[in-house]
C-alpha cells in the first residue's frame, strides 16, 4: 500500500495500496520467475505437524480420484476445456489451476437454516450499494436498485453526484444512525446543499417477500436566500432499475398536493408486482427519463449525458421526458426550492390501486413515516447505549461520534455478486487472451473499509469490522462470516480482495484486478470467531443466539480446518514451527525494502533481501490465534480425534514462550522481530542505465553492506505481536521491556496514539520507490492501536509486578485515540484511514474510512477480544 500523499495523489495511491498484488506477481519478468520459484518451494515444503485426516490407503485413493473428478468437471464448465490441449508439466499446473477455483467440498455454510426463512427476509432489502451516496438493493443476484442522484454547484460550475468520491469534495457524507437492518439516517453537505436521507424498511400483512422500504429526503440550501432562482434550486435524481433486464412501466410524473404520485411500477420473480410513489407537500417541477440498459454501473453518465444533451437543446438543466421502448431504468428529476422534504414509498406485491395500498403508502409517507423515523431513531440510541453501556465512560460528544463511527460501519455493509479473477501462472493465457481464469459465481455480504475508496471486500479487513459488528447484531455478523468462509477452494485459500461485479470492478483499475492463490493475508476472522466460541463457554449470549451459534461453529469447523491447513503448508518456514508470509520479490532493486502486502502491513520493513530463510513474528502470532480459535470449537463440540490432538500440540508449540523467545526476542532491548537476510546498508539513489544504445535515469536501490541472516532491527507494530496476542507471561521481564517500548516517546509513543514505526528506524518514514510515499512507517493505524490496548487492558487485570504500569499506559493511550479521533471527526466530518504522528494527530490516507477506525466505538466501550485460550 501507498499514503500520505496530498489530496490530489491519493485515488492513484490508494489504488496502489489495497488493490495490488505483492511484487512477486506483477507482470516484472522477473519477478514472475520469483514467484514461480517460491510455488516450486512450497510444493516440496513440509505441510507442518498436522494431519489432514486419518484414514486408510484405498479410502484415500477413492477420496483423491473422486475430488479430481468434481474438479475437472468445475473446471471445464468454468474454461470451456482449453486445458485438455496442454500437456506434461503444464498439465501438472494447470491442474493446480483448476484447483485454485473450485469449491472447497464441504457444506456451506449460506445453506445453514438459521440463515433462510425469516433470517433472509428480514435482510433482504437495505443500503447494500456503499459505493454510492445512497444505494438500495436487495441481496439476490439480479434485483431492483434504487439511488440518489443530485446536481451539485461548486465555484460556478454543475457536477452530478452520484458515486461516492473524495474528488467530490463533500463537506461530510455519511450514516449517523444506521442499525443494519431497517433504519438509517445519512448527513450529506455538498458545499451550500445540505441533505438529509432516511432509510426505513417494515414488512407489512400486504407486503410482498422482503417487505416495502421508504426514502426521505430532506434538502435545505444555503444559497437559497440569493436572487439567483437558479442557485436556489435543488435538481434531485431518484432512480429504480432491473437489473434482470424486466421492463419498468412508467407511472404519472405530474406532482400532486393532494397525495402520492405513482412514479413507476413493474414484476419482478422474487417480489411479485411492485410500485414506487412519491409524496410531497412542498412545489415540486418532475422530469424523468427511461433507458434501456444492462450496464448499471454506468447510470451516472446516462444521466448526466441525458441531462447535458437536453441543456444544449432547451437552456433547461432537465431530463428531456423521453423514455426508451422496453426501459428497465427510470430516472426521476426533482426540483424543488428548499427548504424541501420528499418522500419516497416502495410497495412490494403490489399490483393495483386500492385502499390498502394508500394506508400502506400512509404509513410509509408524511407525519406517519416522521413517527417512525422518531421512534427508530431513538431504538438505535437506547440499543447503542445498552450494548455499549458507554454513558459513564465518555462525554456527549464522544458518545455521539462513537454512534456514527458504529453507524458507518453497519451502513458500509454491502452485497455484492460475481466471479473474482484469478491470475494464471506464467505463459498460461486463454484462446481469448485473458491471463486470469474466473471463480465460481458467488455472492459476499460484507462490511467495506471505506465507501469512497475501497467499496468491496477486503479478507483482512473484515475480522476487524466483526469485532464491531457481532456485539451489536450477532446474526449479521454470522451471516458476513458465513460469506466469507463460502468462499474457500478446494486447497483452503480465500482471494484477499473480492471484486464482485460491474459496480465493484468500475472502482478497481484493471491492474489491480487479479488475485493470486499463493497470496494470504491475516486470518482475523478467527478474531471475532473466537469470541463467539468463548462467548458461549461464558454464557454470554440468549439461548436462541447460542444454539445458532453453536450451528454454526460446528459447521464451519471443516472450513476453518481448511483456511488452516492453507496456511500451515503454503506459508510455512524453513524450520518446523516457524512461518513466513511468502511471495516478496527477492530480485527486486526498485523498493527500499521489498513490500510484503500478503500481511496486511504492506510497506513495513521485514529483512533486506528475500529468502526462505525468513520467518515472520506476526504470522507466527496469527497461527496461534488460529490454533487456540480451532481448539476451543473442538472443546466446545466435545471432539478428540487425531486431528484435534496435532491442533493442542502444535497450540502448545506456537506458545511456548522459550521458543518464541529463542526466534525472535532482542534480549537487550526486549522487543520481537523478524528474521531474515538483512542488512540496514541499503539506500535509493539515481542511477545512469543503458537501454539499448540510449541512457536513461532510474530510481533504483544500492546495497552498501552484504546481508547476512540476522533478527530484522525494526521497532514498530510487528515488535509487539507477541504482547498483542497475551503470550508473554504477566511476571516476565519481557513485559517490563514492551512496556518501555510502547511509553518511549522516541520509540512508539505519541500523544495521538501509537505510531507504527519507531522513529529510531533507519527506514523511519522514507519512501519505498520514487512514487510510494511511507504508509507503514510511523503513520497511527487504529486497529493495531485497539489491539495494543487489548494487551494492556488484558495485563493491568492479571497478578504481576507490573499490572500498575499496564493500567496506567492503558488509560493514557485510550484517552489520546478517543481525543484524537473525535477531534479528527469534529474538526472534518470523516473518520480516516490513519492518523499522523507528527501533525498534532491529523487524519490521513483514505477520508470515509469507516471501517477499522469503527473500532473507536470498542475502545469507547473497553470491549476487546478474547485472545487466551
Amino acid at each position: 500500500m501507498t499514503g500520505g500523499g496530498s489530496s490530489t495523489r491519493r485515488p492513484a495511491a490508494v489504488a496502489r495500496s489495497r488493490g495490488r498484488p505483492s511484487e512477486a506477481s506483477e507482470p516484472d519478468p522477473g519477478a514472475r520467475r520469483a514467484a514461480a520459484a517460491a510455488a516450486q518451494r512450497r510444493g516440496r515444503g513440509n505441510p507442518g505437524p498436522l494431519r489432514l485426516m486419518d484414514v486408510r490407503p484405498r479410502t484415500l485413493a477413492y477420496f483423491v480420484v473422486a475430488s479430481f473428478a468434481l474438479v475437472s468437471v468445475t473446471f471445464v464448465v468454468y474454461t470451456g476445456g482449453w486445458w485438455e490441449e496442454v500437456e506434461g508439466e503444464g498439465a501438472a499446473t494447470l491442474r493446480k489451476v483448476m484447483r485454485s477455483v473450485t469449491p472447497l467440498p464441504a457444506p456451506r455454510m449460506m445453506d445453514l437454516p438459521q440463515f433462510q426463512n425469516n433470517h433472509k427476509e428480514s435482510l433482504y432489502w437495505g443500503t447494500y450499494r456503499p459505493n454510492v451516496y445512497l444505494g438500495i438493493r436487495a441481496r439476490t443476484p439480479l434485483s431492483l436498485i434504487a439511488g440518489l442522484m443530485w446536481i451539485g454547484l461548486k465555484n460556478g460550475q454543475y457536477f452530478l453526484r452520484h458515486v461516492c468520491q473524495d474528488s467530490d469534495e463533500l463537506r461530510t457524507f455519511g450514516w449517523t444512525a444506521h442499525n443494519g437492518r431497517d433504519y438509517g439516517r445519512q448527513v450529506l453537505v455538498d458545499h451550500g446543499l445540505f441533505l438529509t436521507t432516511s432509510f426505513l424498511k417494515e414488512k407489512g400483512e400486504s407486503s410482498g417477500y422482503g417487505g416495502d422500504w421508504a426514502v426521505r429526503l430532506d434538502a435545505n440550501n444555503e444559497r437559497s436566500g440569493l436572487s439567483d432562482a437558479e442557485e436556489s434550486t435543488t435538481h434531485l435524481f431518484f432512480y429504480i432499475a432491473d437489473e434482470t433486464g424486466n421492463p419498468i412501466t412508467m407511472g404519472s410524473y405530474e406532482p400532486s398536493s393532494r397525495g402520492s404520485v405513482l412514479l413507476a411500477s413493474g414484476l419482478h420473480e422474487e417480489i411479485g408486482g411492485w410500485e414506487l410513489y412519491l409524496r410531497s407537500e412542498d412545489n415540486l417541477e418532475i422530469h424523468r427519463a427511461g433507458f434501456k440498459s444492462m450496464s448499471m454501473h454506468n447510470l451516472s453518465d446516462l444521466v448526466q449525458q441525458a441531462v447535458a444533451t437536453n441543456a444544449m437543446q432547451s437552456g433547461n438543466l432537465n431530463l428531456p421526458d423521453i423514455t426508451e421502448d422496453s426501459s428497465n431504468i427510470m430516472v426521476y428529476q426533482v426540483s424543488i426550492k428548499s427548504p424541501a422534504q420528499i418522500d419516497i414509498v416502495f410497495l412490494s406485491g403490489s399490483a393495483s390501486k386500492s385502499p390498502v395500498i394508500e394506508e400502506r403508502i400512509s404509513k410509509l409517507t408524511g407525519p406517519m413515516l416522521s413517527d417512525r423515523l422518531e421512534t427508530k431513531q431513538k431504538e438505535f440510541e437506547e440499543r447503542y447505549d445498552q450494548i455499549f453501556n458507554v454513558n459513564n465512560k465518555v462525554d456527549s460528544k464522544e458518545l455521539s461520534v462513537g454512534r456514527a463511527a458504529l453507524s458507518s460501519l453497519l451502513g458500509g455493509v454491502g452485497y455484492f455478486y460475481g466471479q473474482s479473477k484469478i491470475a494464471l501462472p506464467k505463459g498460461f493465457t486463454q484462446k481469448n487472451g485473458d491471463k486470469y481464469i474466473s471463480y465460481w459465481p458467488a455472492a459476499l455480504y460484507t462490511a467495506v473499509p471505506s465507501r469512497s475508496f475501497f467499496p468491496r471486500g477486503f479478507l483482512w479487513d473484515e475480522g476487524f469490522h466483526q469485532l464491531v459488528i457481532w456485539r451489536w447484531d450477532v446474526h449479521i455478523s454470522m451471516d458476513i462470516i458465513g460469506h466469507w468462509l463460502d468462499l474457500l477452494n478446494s486447497d483452503g485459500w480465500i482471494p484477499r480482495e473480492q471484486i464482485l461485479g460491474a459496480e465493484a470492478l468500475s472502482k478497481v483499475p484493471e491492474e489491480f484486478v487479479l488475485q493470486y492463490p499463493s497470496n494470504g493475508n491475516p486470518p482475523t476472522l478467527f478474531l471475532a470467531i473466537r469470541d463467539l466460541a468463548s462467548g458461549i463457554h461464558a454464557q454470554q449470549f440468549s439461548d436462541e443466539e447460542a444454539e445458532k451459534i453453536s450451528s454454526f461453529l460446528e459447521r464451519a469447523y471443516i472450513r476453518l480446518n481448511a483456511w488452516f491447513q492453507w496456511f500451515n503448508s503454503t506459508q510455512s518456514g524453513k524450520y518446523e514451527g516457524t512461518f513466513y508470509w511468502h511471495g516478496r520479490d527477492n530480485i527486486t532493486t526498485k523498493e527500499l525494502n521489498p513490500k510484503t502486502l500478503t500481511s496486511g502491513l504492506d510497506d513495513y520493513p521485514r529483512a533486506s533481501h528475500p529468502n526462505d530463510e525468513e520467518r515472520h513474528v506476526d504470522l507466527r502470532c496469527w497461527m496461534l490465534l488460529a490454533t487456540n480459535c480451532i481448539c476451543s470449537i473442538a472443546e466446545f463440540l466435545k471432539m478428540d480425534s487425531a486431528l484435534e490432538k496435532d491442533y493442542y500440540k502444535m497450540s502448545n508449540q506456537l506458545s511456548d514462550f522459550g521458543t518464541l523467545n529463542k526466534l525472535h526476542l532482542d534480549d537487550t532491548i526486549g522487543a520481537y522481530f523478524d528474521y531474515g537476510n538483512h542488512t540496514e546498508k541499503v539506500r535509493m539513489r539515481w542511477f545512469d542505465v543503458k537501454d539499448n544504445n540510449n541512457m536513461r535515469r532510474e530510481f533504483l536501490r544500492g546495497t552498501l553492506q552484504a546481508p547476512q541472516l540476522q533478527l530484522v532491527p525494526h521497532v514498530g507494530y510487528v515488535s509487539l505481536f507477541p504482547f498483542m496476542m497475551g503470550t508473554i507471561p504477566p511476571e516476565s521481564w519481557v513485559l517490563e521491556k514492551q512496556l518501555n517500548l510502547i511509553s518511549n516517546t522516541s520509540i512508539l509513543w505519541t500523544d495521538y496514539g501509537l505510531r507504527s514505526l519507531s522513529r529510531t528506524s533507519s527506514i523511519y518514514m522514507k519512501r519505498n520507490t520514487e512514487h510510494d510515499p511511507p504508509y507503514w512507517r510511523g503513520a497511527i493505524w487504529i486497529n493495531m492501536n485497539y489491539m495494543v490496548l487489548s494487551a494492556l487492558h488484558h495485563y493491568a487485570h492479571k497478578d504481576g509486578p507490573y499490572s500498575g504500569r499496564a493500567k496506567e499506559l492503558y488509560d493514557k493511550l485510550r484517552s489520546n485515540l478517543i481525543r484524537n479521533i473525535v477531534q479528527n471527526y469534529d474538526a472534518t466530518g470523516f473518520f480516516w484511514e490513519n492518523y499522523d504522528q507528527k501533525d498534532k494527530g491529523k487524519g490521513k490516507g483514505a477520508r470515509s474510512f469507516t471501517g477499522w477506525t469503527s473500532l473507536i466505538v470498542l475502545i469507547m466501550a473497553e470491549s476487546y477480544p478474547t485472545l487466551h485460550r
